[in-house]
């Protein structure tokens, strides 16, 4: 997240999230209603367009929240995205779901951890490595967010905030390239 985007959305998405912290069911609606929010933004680009031009009137904007997202979330969080409209802060929504999601995965001691492999894992790879993921990173909980990339050529890579784990075959012939001072990795 850019340094001026999270100077805008860390404070909305703390008072979202401290607002609804204080009722565990009203944390973990809000946190649903993110999710729905965050589906409608993903799959509508003409939406988020219409909300982030600064030219539409705030109560069309407003008319087109109710509208669409009136009975599918909580009043609460309907009001949350009202007030981003009415201080023009509505243009960083992602950001601030996005900050809000950070901030209930540390409360709930979850971690989101990508992993790429050359080919999809077993369930029992997964568990494996959800055990000891838990176990380094020193939390409850871990989501993996799977990706199958076949120019690994085999192994796997795994990223955790600014951590990143290269044990694929790909990035062993990087490495290998490196240290024989050759200019480009041949397999990429």
């Amino acid at each position: 997240m850019a340094i001026g985007l999270s100077k805008v959305a860390e404070p909305y998405a703390e008072a979202l999230f401290n607002s609804a912290k204080d009722n565990i069911k009203s944390l973990q609606e809000t946190k649903s209603d993110m999710e729905i929010v965050v589906k409608f933004l993903g799959n509508s680009s003409d939406l988020k367009k219409f909300l982030g031009n600064p030219l539409i009137a705030r109560t069309l904007k407003k008319n087109a929240i109710k509208d669409i997202l009136g009975n599918l979330i909580s009043a609460n969080t309907l009001n949350f995205l009202l007030l981003l409209v009415d201080r023009n802060r509505i243009n960083f929504l992602e950001s601030i779901v996005q900050k809000f999601f950070e901030l209930y995965y540390k409360e709930k001691s979850i971690a989101i951890v990508r992993i790429t492999s050359a080919i999809s894992l077993s369930d029992e790879q997964e568990s494996r490595l959800v055990e000891n993921l838990c176990t380094i990173i020193g939390v409850k909980t871990v989501q993996l967010a799977r990706r199958v990339d076949e120019k690994l050529i085999g192994g796997f890579t795994i990223e955790y905030g600014s951590t990143m784990i290269d044990r694929s075959i790909r990035g062993q012939f990087r490495k290998i390239s490196v240290l024989l001072g050759l200019k480009r990795f041949e397999y990429e």
